[in-house]
């Protein structure tokens, strides 16, 4: 009697299981049925804004349905994060990400980890090279590390804002040079505008932002703390090939509910990488001057625990990591 019991209990929690994985199957083979929302984490006219936009305009081609972009600013991607957090996990939301979900995390703006959303790719990569002012007296990185190591806490180096990626950024370089500067958090708009009027020394920011003005002489840029040399400005040297151990790139890619099922996060993965491979994404990509380098998954999954190992790091040196633990 016992027995029965037990398996028509077995039964009754197995039935309900089994119910969603059926309806789970069916709901991936039918992905996506109908519009995408895509949300942006920056203000409109930005460049995250512009990738994502004709990045979400390419996906909508190879998907059949409309990706609808939503700009959602906030808290550095924390409104972003925490909305596709909790929405429902049926690929019909979507965040595009950026090193933003590594970094509002960690310095408490969200009280989650990176790992509370599930990630469906990287897109493109790009450096945050050390720039300075054109007609700088600073020719060279050894330049400027010799007047700030002559003159500590004097020198002013801006950044898109406390936390941010290109903080961080700046904290690596500048500690690994040995430099004591003053970090300017300027927001995105005045950073550039801080260097060119005098009110910075020196600024990081994303590569993508620098390349325009560079070319134009109003900005130099005097080390890259990334893998390789750049091919547009072949001639500014890595900060590993100056002696220094500095790597923090900026990335972007997708986001999207924890518990998506793997099918839909497949699909979306791909439309991903040929979206990102388009000739209009890849002509934009060469105008920019950021890297189209796909990462699906798995590898993305792999690349997003390591960066987040190397910006805690950061960050607690600096004092503004945040645990997330509850205090007992």
């Amino acid at each position: 009697m016992f027995s029965n019991f037990k398996k028509s209990a077995l039964a009754a929690v197995a039935a309900p299981i089994a119910l969603a994985m059926t309806l789970g199957t069916a709901q991936a083979a039918d992905f996506p049925s109908k519009p995408i929302k895509f949300v942006i984490p920056f203000g409109a006219g930005g460049g995250a804004d512009i990738e994502g936009r004709l990045l979400a305009k390419e996906m909508g081609k190879l998907l059949g349905v409309k990706l609808v972009p939503v700009n959602m600013v906030g808290g550095g991607g924390a409104r972003t994060y925490t909305y596709v957090k909790n929405a429902k996990p049926d690929g019909y939301t979507i965040a595009w990400n950026s090193t933003s979900i590594l970094t509002t995390t960690n310095i408490g703006n969200v009280p989650f980890e990176h790992s509370a959303l599930d990630h469906i790719g990287r897109v493109e990569w790009q450096p945050m090279p050390f720039a300075v002012k054109g007609n700088s007296k600073w020719k060279s990185f050894a330049a400027f590390v010799k007047d700030c190591r002559t003159n500590p806490g004097k020198l002013k180096v801006a950044n898109s804002g406390t936390g941010s990626a290109t903080h961080l950024g700046a904290i690596q370089l500048m500690n690994v040079a040995g430099c004591k500067v003053i970090h300017l958090p300027m927001g995105i708009k005045r950073r550039n505008a801080s260097v060119l009027s005098g009110e910075a020394d020196a600024m990081i920011a994303p590569f993508t932002a620098t390349v325009r003005l560079t070319k134009a002489r109003k900005l130099r840029l005097l080390a890259l703390p990334t893998y390789a040399r750049s091919t547009i400005f072949p001639n500014v040297p890595t900060a590993k090939e100056l002696g220094y151990n500095a790597q923090l790139n900026l990335f972007r890619g997708l986001s999207v509910p924890k518990g998506t099922p793997g099918k839909i996060k497949a699909k979306l993965a791909r439309a991903m990488a040929k979206a990102a491979k388009s000739k209009a994404f890849m002509g934009l990509a060469k105008k920019k001057g950021f890297t189209v380098d796909p990462l699906l998954v798995a590898q993305f999954e792999k690349e997003l625990a390591e960066d987040d190992a190397k910006i805690k790091g950061i960050m607690k040196k600096a004092g503004l990591y945040r645990s997330k633990k509850k205090k007992k």
